[in-house]
C-alpha cells in the first residue's frame, strides 16, 4: 500500500513514467520562461545522446500531462546563448530574434534549430528544408522585420514637462531592442517608451536605460509646441500628396494598417 502511494506521488509530480507510456522518457517540460525554455534547451542537449527525438513544451499542469519538467537555471540559460553566439553567430541572432516573437508551441523546433546549430554553425541556416530549421527562421525573420518596421515607425510626442513619449503596439516583444537603439540616437533627450499591449515601458535619462511595467496607464498631457507641430504636420502631410499617384495597397504594404493607430499623420483617416 505504502509503494502504491509513492508511484501515486512521483507520477503527479513527473519523477516516474509508468509503462504504459513509454514515450515519456523523451518528453520534457518547462515552465514557460525564456529562461526556463533555455535551460531546458541546454539540459536535454548535454543529457540526451539525440535531441532531435526529443520533444520540449511548456508545462499546464493537467491532469495527464506526460513528461519530466526540468527546473529553470538562469545561468544554464545564458551560457547557453553566449556558447552558442561564439559558435555560430547568425544562429546565435536568430535564436534572440525568434525570443522576441513569443511564440507558442514551438518549443521542440527550437530545440532541434539549436542541436543543428551546434552541430553544423552558420551553415545551418542553409537547410532550410529541415521543418524546425525553417519554421524557426521564418519566425525570427517576422521578429526582424517588425524591429527594422518600428525604428521608423515610432513616434516620439513631447510632454508638458519636456519629456518625450512614444506608444506602440507591435506583434513582438521588440521593446529592448527598440530601446538601446534609440538610446544610442536620441542619447541628449528624456524619453519613453510605453508597450500598451505588454504594459512594458523604457525610460532613458541621464545616460540611463531603465525598464519595468506599468499596471495603469494615463496618457499625459502634449505640450502646447508639440500640438502645434502635430497640427503642421499634418498639413504638410496631406499638402505634399498628389492624388492621382495615390496608392493605398503600396501604403499599406510598406507602413501596415496596424501600425496607424500612433502615427500623426495618420490620425482622423
Amino acid at each position: 500500500m505504502q509503494v502504491a502511494k509513492l508511484l501515486c506521488r512521483l507520477i503527479l509530480n513527473n519523477w516516474y513514467c509508468p509503462v504504459f507510456s513509454h514515450n515519456v522518457m523523451n518528453s520534457y517540460l518547462y515552465d514557460g520562461t525564456a529562461d526556463g525554455l533555455l535551460s531546458a534547451i541546454s539540459w536535454i542537449l548535454e543529457e540526451e545522446a539525440d535531441p532531435e527525438k526529443v520533444t520540449l513544451s511548456e508545462r499546464k499542469d493537467t491532469l495527464f500531462e506526460e513528461g519530466f519538467t526540468i527546473s529553470t537555471d538562469a545561468p544554464r540559460a545564458e551560457s547557453l546563448f553566449f556558447r552558442l553566439k561564439q559558435h555560430a553567430p547568425d544562429a546565435a541572432h536568430t535564436l534572440y530574434s525568434f525570443m522576441l516573437a513569443e511564440k507558442g508551441e514551438m518549443e521542440t523546433s527550437l530545440l532541434h534549430y539549436v542541436s543543428l546549430a551546434f552541430r553544423h554553425g552558420d551553415q545551418v541556416k542553409g537547410y532550410l528544408t529541415h521543418p524546425a530549421i525553417r519554421d524557426i527562421v521564418n519566425v525570427a525573420k517576422k521578429a526582424g522585420r517588425e524591429l527594422h518596421r518600428m525604428k521608423g515607425l515610432l513616434r516620439f510626442e513631447k510632454l508638458q514637462d519636456g519629456a518625450y513619449l512614444a506608444k506602440m503596439e507591435p506583434d513582438c516583444n521588440i521593446i529592448h531592442p527598440l530601446a538601446y537603439h534609440f538610446s544610442r540616437r536620441l542619447r541628449a533627450q528624456h524619453w519613453f517608451l510605453y508597450d500598451v499591449k505588454r504594459r512594458t515601458a523604457a525610460r532613458w535619462n541621464n545616460g540611463s536605460l531603465q525598464f519595468g511595467t506599468i499596471e495603469q496607464f494615463t496618457t499625459p498631457a502634449l505640450s502646447e509646441d508639440e500640438k502645434k507641430v502635430q497640427a503642421l504636420w499634418q498639413a504638410f502631410f496631406k499638402t505634399i500628396s498628389i492624388p492621382d499617384r495615390k496608392n493605398p495597397r503600396l501604403q499599406k504594404s510598406n507602413m501596415p494598417m496596424k501600425y496607424w493607430k500612433y502615427l500623426v499623420e495618420k490620425q482622423g483617416e
